[in-house]
């Protein structure tokens, strides 16, 4: 009878245990490096979670600090914009003092048939065509929309056929953890009140550069002087945020007002459909002469 089953030899067995051994040990190499991998992402994991945590403390923190009253700047009107009469140029406005506190809560649900915002309307005949957008510094919508449409508004602004105002808005300060919208808000304030005539180049700029992130203050004080503005005291307003406030006061009445988001634009008293926003304009300025 054959044997099925041969006793190995030595040589074998050795072999056979060399083996064994260099398959347990590979197993428990494996068996460690994904210990250490599950620690090391556990770390990262850990990490992330507490800058989140720590960027969200510190934005509330810098929200809580902004005061709820102040004096709004110079050319700024009671709605909480600036009006260009042409692209060098803003409708002058005094001073005002406000008080965020003193504003309506939004209701809790915005009605479909909100009201036009206080200040929206229709202009008189032989007038130049009122628009008002709601915009937010970090909003790429608008600078979508700025990238589309600039050319044209300043044509319409430099021939006397319509007036533009931006209602500056801080809706996105919830996803920055450096309140980008509110200081964008702030250093336009600034320009606005401090050089006038370099309000639109400003917004210009500021949009245009959005796809490159968010603009650290010494950056917005760059592109306000690349605009032409007066930097004299504009380093101080920037750094400062002495508009701060104000913006708070814009933002709010914006969300009382009914707007719920960026871009958002009035035509001659009406909500403008922004993927026709040319034909609505040229045809409100046709219609108005």
């Amino acid at each position: 009878m054959t044997d099925r089953n041969p006793k190995l030899t030595k040589a074998e067995r050795t072999a056979a245990a060399r083996d064994q051994a260099r398959a347990m040990r590979e197993a428990q190499q494996k068996k460690d490096r994904r210990n250490r991998l599950l620690v090391i992402w556990g770390v990262v994991v850990a990490i992330v979670a507490v800058i989140a945590i720590v960027g969200v403390i510190v934005f509330n923190s810098m929200s809580r600090s902004v005061a709820n009253n102040g004096t709004s700047p110079a050319n700024a009107n009671q709605y909480g914009g600036f009006t260009l009469t042409s692209t060098s140029a803003l409708e002058p406005a005094e001073p005002f003092d406000f008080d965020t506190e003193t504003l309506e809560p939004a209701p809790e649900e915005a009605a479909e048939d909100a009201p036009v915002p206080p200040g929206i309307e229709a202009s008189e005949p032989g007038e130049p065509i009122q628009i008002v957008e709601y915009v937010d510094i970090n909003c790429v919508h608008c600078a979508d929309f700025a990238a589309t449409y600039d050319e044209q508004i300043a044509q319409w602004l430099d021939a006397g056929e319509i007036t533009y105002e931006y209602r500056t808005v801080a809706f996105l300060d919830r996803s920055s953890a450096t309140n980008y919208s509110s200081r964008g808000a702030n250093a336009a304030a600034c320009v606005a009140a401090e050089s006038p005539e370099s309000y639109w180049d400003f917004m210009k700029a500021i949009f245009a550069q959005h796809a490159a992130g968010e603009v650290n203050n010494a950056g917005l004080v760059d592109m306000a002087e690349a605009a032409g503005a007066n930097t004299e005291n504009l380093e101080s307003c920037i750094d400062d945020g002495t508009y701060r406030p104000f913006v708070k006061y814009a933002d709010q009445l914006a969300r009382v007002d009914g707007i719920a988001g960026t871009p958002t634009a009035y035509v001659n008293g009406a909500e403008a459909d922004l993927n026709t926003f040319t034909e609505t304009v040229q045809a409100a300025i046709d219609a108005n002469k």
